[in-house]
């Protein structure tokens, strides 16, 4: 999540800029005379599909130059929660 500090006039010309960039997952600190005054963040984090998620991912990789790794042990557990799972019992929203 990055955190965005701008003047309170910055905030007053572009309100609108500014809470696409909150709904988008930034935090805002808004500052008088460099002095902060007020954080704006969105009250729940943003909803993604999984195709938003691995277009981010993708993108932050272009934009540092490189493509993160999977920890080795973390791939592991991922590896046996896909072989243990069981299907949803969905019998009792009947």
């Amino acid at each position: 999540m990055a955190l965005i500090h701008i003047s309170e006039a910055e905030a007053a010309d572009d309100f609108a800029g500014l809470m696409a960039r909150v709904r988008a997952g930034e935090e805002i600190v808004i500052e008088s005379d460099s002095h902060p005054v007020a954080i704006i963040r969105a009250v729940a984090p943003p909803r993604r599909s999984i195709s938003e998620s691995i277009a981010l991912a993708e993108a932050r990789s272009k934009e540092l130059g490189y493509k993160p790794a999977m920890d080795a042990v973390f791939a592991a557990d991922m590896e046996e929660i896909i072989r243990n799972r069981k299907p949803r019992d969905t019998s009792a929203w009947d």
